[in-house]
């Protein structure tokens, strides 16, 4: 930010810079695209979903009390991190790193889960080659745990320039773009559930 500009009371830090409302702005294209990335990971999917080969059907594997962890977890991340932008838009440095860190914690358990889950199916003989079923199933949740693993560790190193500079317009706007970004994952995620995980137990 220019020397000679001053800070607007009335709006969110993040949005008090030229550079800071171009990049949001840019964040959100980003996104587009990686909705489409997601889009073509479903429709693969749900193609092949009957493609199973005589391999272990997804019915006899998903274990829905793990789902529910699972979900409640990085959904509650989710909450976590949208009061850690409210204590950021106060201007409460403490408290904002601690929701990051319960942000982090519940991210973390998350992988920690979805690396058991896989590990248990593998056991159970469903492997990315058993069949196109597994596939894709593989590909699309390991697609959306590779980049739950990418927030964590772009959120720890945001969290140290935060406690490094301050909170200014450049640090807050990165941190409300990995907010974004966070909450686009927990979207992915309620698809996941409902369409990979409910659909696949013979809810409906």
């Amino acid at each position: 930010m220019a020397a000679h500009e001053t800070l607007n009371p009335n709006e969110p830090l993040e949005y008090q810079s030229f550079e800071g409302r171009n990049n949001i702005l840019g964040f959100w294209i980003f996104l587009g695209a990686e909705f489409a990335l997601f889009a073509t990971l479903f429709a693969s999917y749900f193609v092949l979903v009957d493609r199973n080969a005589g391999a272990v059907p997804s019915a006899e594997l998903f274990d829905l009390n793990l789902v529910l962890i699972m979900t409640f977890l990085l959904l509650t991340s989710s909450f976590t991190c949208g009061i850690a932008i409210h204590e950021m838009r106060a201007g409460r440095m403490n408290q904002t790193l601690v929701w990051i860190g319960l942000t982090l914690l519940l991210g973390l358990g998350f992988v920690g889960f979805e690396i058991y889950e896989f590990i248990h199916y593998a056991h159970e003989g469903a492997t990315l080659s058993a069949s196109a079923h597994w596939s894709t199933f593989f590909v699309l949740l390991g697609t959306h745990g590779l980049h739950v693993s990418i927030g964590i560790g772009w959120i720890v190193l945001l969290a140290i320039q935060m406690l490094k500079r301050g909170f200014t317009p450049r640090t807050t706007s990165k941190f409300f773009i990995a907010s974004l970004y966070w909450h686009f994952l927990d979207v992915v995620w309620i698809m996941i559930f409902t369409g990979v995980y409910l659909l696949g137990m013979e809810w409906v």
